[in-house]
């Protein structure tokens, strides 16, 4: 006679696994919005706008498979902002390529956007400029 033994754990998952279970839509937009109170000011405020729009822009969809990556990928996200003191310090990290490689030509459009936002965001400030014009 041959016993089948049921884990305890579904699917036998591992750590890293658990960590990219997926969270319902709603807690995890307020999740992501508050993780987002740690950054800095700007990196706030043009994140929070982002969420919400993309958010919005996906309320409707209702491919399983798109619903499923659209939640697992903002899970990514909100695993990898930094919480706490060290938020505002936090500058982003870089696209990896093979990410990269995936995008379709509307999400490469985004990307461009939302680069040329950031870009005119984080401006350095020219403090000398200021310095050499006439008070008067």
């Amino acid at each position: 006679m041959h016993t089948t033994i049921i884990p305890r754990r579904p699917f036998n998952l591992r750590v890293r696994e658990a960590g990219a279970a997926l969270i319902p839509p709603i807690p995890l937009y307020r999740r992501v919005l508050r993780a987002h109170r740690y950054l800095p000011v700007e990196m706030r405020s043009l994140g929070d706008d982002y969420v919400k729009a993309e958010f919005r822009r996906h309320k409707d969809v209702t491919n399983p498979a798109y619903i499923i990556g659209f939640l697992s990928q903002w899970k990514v996200y909100l695993d990898q902002i930094p919480v706490g003191p060290d938020a505002q310090r936090f500058r982003g990290k870089k696209l990896d390529p093979t990410v990269f490689e995936k995008l379709s030509e509307e999400q490469l459009g985004q990307m461009y956007e939302l680069m040329q936002t950031t870009k005119d965001l984080w401006k350095p400030v020219d403090r000398g400029a200021d310095r050499d014009r006439d008070p008067r």
